[in-house]
């Protein structure tokens, strides 16, 4: 991805790892902690992250930045304006940056939204995940949806730009009524949505359900028929897929995570931060410490919370741009898998995987997996990189 004046796309992912409750289906680096944060000492230590991870990455131009979590609208406007201000002050901002932050649709976070957009946020991305009250209960959600269609309407008001998330393949779930869900989110999702199946992860409260027979999801059946219905009824409505699981209008498509899909830098700031970096002509993926208070206290000792960083060889680059790459509907370019690894794909498994129409190669030469590939990604990309 590059910018109107050739650069290379640039993003900046912040994480803020606390939330209000632990919800039983996620297992992402989200900490629930009863005394008050203390927000002003992280503020200093992102900006101390920053300054650090600027320094070994000097002279690249933010084309995005993107607040996730944990939950980052538990945060207070001043403290997203710090963040900021410390990207500013340690890299140039592209004048058109995309600055995202994920909000839980409540309707006391709702109300910061204006703050948020005044600190320098440009697009929000909501965690609805799910528009009946018995759902969003068994997926241990705070909010009602008749609150979460409140907070978007608030967001419409506050921000250009503007995104929510839902869950399906829930248990007891079918077709008919994912689709008058899906539509009903369509008509108040104006521009983009990104949609996931549930997946059972290990080590959530949702495994142990799941393993012990309490807790039912759709069988593999029952699950396609979503999956075909979530494409078939967002193309419909104008909000084709442009990766797997999120969908947008022309134009309205996220571009921080095209950076992660397009294989482009990104810098990870702040507790279990990933970032992936050109240093001296090598691809560094750079993970930080997890726990908040250990990471707070080795950004206050070193100046950053680095606790890994790898240099990835030719292969893992380009195995990494493949399973990144062929996610995307746009496909990827074979020449610059070739470049990055040193070998070509194999034509013979690209012919296989053609006839079996799990893939096509567009005029341009351009590979990309079909809307049947899809469902089979993982199998596909396993193939091509063998």
């Amino acid at each position: 991805m590059t910018s109107a004046d050739g650069k290379e796309a640039f993003g900046v992912y912040v994480h803020w790892p606390f939330c209000l409750s632990k919800c039983p289906y996620c297992d992402f680096n989200s900490h629930v902690r009863h005394a008050p944060i203390d927000e002003e000492r992280f503020a200093r230590a992102f900006a101390r992250e920053i300054e650090t991870t600027a320094a070994r990455a000097p002279g690249r131009e933010v084309s995005s930045i993107f607040l996730g979590g944990g939950t980052p609208s538990l945060m207070r406007p001043q403290t997203v304006g710090a963040i900021l201000d410390a990207i500013g002050r340690h890299w140039r901002v592209a004048r058109e940056v995309e600055v995202t932050l994920e909000a839980n649709p409540t309707s006391v976070e709702a109300t910061r939204f204006a703050g948020y957009r005044a600190a320098g946020v440009n697009r929000v991305s909501l965690g609805v995940q799910a528009l009946d009250d018995a759902s969003l209960k068994a997926l241990g959600r705070l909010h009602s949806a008749r609150e979460a269609l409140d907070a978007v309407k608030i967001a419409r008001t506050a921000f250009d730009r503007y995104s929510f998330d839902l869950i399906y393949a829930r248990p007891d779930q079918t077709p008919e009524r994912w689709a008058d869900e899906l539509k009903l989110a369509i008509s108040e999702a104006a521009e983009h949505l990104s949609l996931y199946q549930l997946t059972i992860e290990e080590g959530t409260p949702f495994f142990g359900l799941h393993a012990a027979g309490k807790l039912q999801t759709p069988d593999e059946a029952t699950a396609r028929a979503l999956y075909d219905i979530t494409q078939e009824v967002c193309a419909a409505h104008g909000l084709p897929a442009y990766e797997i699981s999120n969908h947008a209008r022309s134009g309205a498509e996220c571009r921080h995570n095209l950076v992660y899909w397009r294989g482009e830098e990104y810098a990870g700031i702040g507790p279990g931060a990933h970032g992936r970096l050109d240093i001296d002509g090598t691809r560094h993926a750079i993970a930080t410490e997890k726990r908040p208070e250990a990471w707070l206290m080795q950004v206050e000792a070193a100046g950053h919370g680095v606790v890994s960083d790898d240099h990835l060889n030719s292969e893992e680059r380009a195995d990494e741009f493949l399973l990144m790459g062929l996610r995307l509907a746009e496909g990827i370019d074979p020449k610059r898998y070739a470049a990055l690894s040193g070998r070509a794909l194999d034509p013979g498994r690209i012919a296989v995987l053609r006839e079996e129409g799990a893939i096509v190669v567009d005029d341009s030469g351009r590979l990309r997996v079909t809307q049947a590939g899809f469902p089979v990604l993982d199998a596909v990309v396993a193939d091509l990189a063998a």
